[in-house]
């Protein structure tokens, strides 16, 4: 069984030095109390990770889940149609951010779940817990995604998401090369948080949550509306491209903070079920065992971020062939 493992800090009490203390909470992500067989933790989460890019079929979640979940919403076929006019592209905009919930461009968005499981209350103050860390993870989210969103009505028409050229063998796109980047950085941050909430690394968010103890959720918030950034799902793309061509820094904004919002609403319906059904007797188990809570901290960020990287960077090479060789399943 795992055990807690108590960090040695210095004494302020002469002929103390040395002394072990309670652990400390740094961050959201770290409480301080890191479980004995960190290394197993890692291994077996990296593992879940690079077997997910191995099994993940790009087309299932896209078309056969994502295009006919925006089909069904919107009552005609989203890929075929033109966005006519603002209105029907705010729709577009949430309705193609939901069905691309579960692509592979989104998917690490349910890393944050465990941070958040953490602050589930009591019985009765239950919704208002469970609401704070979601309102400071959209802070971040919309944050971002409103201003990229400006950015696209502004110039998009010239930026690498806009072209519709199609990728070869052998090369990388430049809009193949944001993906890789955007993803590829997001990826490793995720990795870092996770090694971080096992106290493996130093927690990056240490000196900052001392006085801003919600910036780590409005960051994991900011990660979030990044995923549009590289996004090269499809149906975003088109709206992507609707945006840009109207040269309307507003409807764009507007567009891509919808867009995440669509992105998270699983999520949150998710967290919000976990934290109504079994809230009570979640947090009793969480903590009777105050690392239970580190293991699914990092364990959702380590998972998350190595099938971020190894999928958009490392796979997205050999897809290329560019690298000779990436193992996957028969039907991806």
């Amino acid at each position: 069984m795992t055990q807690d493992h108590t960090v040695q800090v210095p004494s302020e009490t002469p002929g103390r030095a040395g002394a072990q203390v309670a652990p400390v909470a740094t961050s959201i992500f770290v409480n301080g109390r890191f479980p004995r067989r960190r290394g197993l933790i890692i291994l077996v989460s990296a593992l879940v990770g690079f077997l997910l890019t191995i099994v993940w079929s790009a087309e299932f979640v896209d078309q056969t889940i994502g295009d006919n979940v925006a089909n069904t919403l919107l009552g005609h076929d989203a890929k075929e149609t033109p966005i006519a006019g603002i209105a029907a592209g705010i729709a577009f905009a949430f309705v193609s951010g939901l069905a691309g919930s579960f692509t592979a461009c989104n998917i690490a968005a349910f890393g944050a779940v465990a941070p958040m499981l953490g602050n589930v209350g009591s019985r009765w103050g239950r919704l208002a817990h469970a609401l704070k860390p979601l309102g400071r993870l959209s802070i971040g989210m919309i944050t971002v995604s409103a201003v990229y969103g400006a950015i696209v009505g502004f110039v998009g028409t010239s930026m690498p998401q806009f072209s519709t050229a199609q990728n070869t063998p052998g090369t990388l796109s430049p809009r193949g090369i944001q993906s890789m980047v955007v993803y590829g950085v997001i990826g490793l941050v995720m990795l870092y948080l996770g090694l971080a909430a096992l106290g493996v690394v130093r927690d990056p968010f240490a000196r900052i949550s001392r006085r801003f103890p919600n910036a780590p959720m409005v960051f994991m918030g900011a990660l979030i509306g990044g995923f549009l950034i590289g996004r090269p799902f499809a149906l975003f793309r088109q709206m992507f491209r609707d945006a840009a061509e109207s040269g309307n820094p507003l409807y764009g904004a507007a567009a891509f903070v919808l867009q995440s919002l669509g992105n998270i609403v699983i999520m949150t319906v998710l967290f919000l079920i976990l934290s109504f059904v079994a809230g009570s007797r979640l947090q009793r188990w969480l903590t009777a065992k105050p690392s239970r809570i580190a293991v699914l901290t990092a364990s959702s960020l380590i998972v998350a971020g190595v099938f971020t990287f190894l999928y958009w960077d490392v796979r997205m090479l050999a897809r290329r062939e560019i690298i000779p060789w990436y193992p996957t399943a028969p039907w991806s």
